[in-house]
C-alpha cells in the first residue's frame, strides 16, 4: 500500500512537472515572439529616425532658401522703388 502511495505521489509530481514544462515552453514561445517584435521595432525606429533627420535637413534647406528669396524680394522692391521715384 505504501508503494502505491509513493507511485501515486510520483505520478502527481510528474504531471505537475509536465505542466510546468508546458508552461515554460509557452512562455519561451511568447518571449521569442516578443524578442522578434522588439528587434523589428528597433529597426523601424532607426528608419524613422533617419527619415526624420532627412526631413529636418530638408526643412532647414527650405528655410534658408526662403530667407534668401525674401532678401532678394526686399532688394528688388528697393530697386523698383528707386526706379519709380522721380529723380530731381
Amino acid at each position: 500500500e505504501r508503494m502505491m502511495d509513493v507511485e501515486q505521489k510520483l505520478r502527481l509530481v510528474k504531471r505537475l512537472l509536465q505542466d510546468k514544462v508546458n508552461q515554460l515552453k509557452e512562455q519561451l514561445s511568447k518571449n521569442t515572439k516578443a524578442d522578434a517584435m522588439v528587434k523589428d521595432l528597433y529597426v523601424e525606429n532607426a528608419q524613422l529616425l533617419k527619415a526624420l533627420e532627412m526631413t529636418e535637413q530638408r526643412q532647414r534647406t527650405a528655410e534658408r532658401k526662403n530667407y534668401l528669396l525674401e532678401e532678394k524680394i526686399a532688394n528688388l522692391n528697393r530697386i523698383v522703388k528707386n526706379l519709380a521715384s522721380p529723380s530731381f
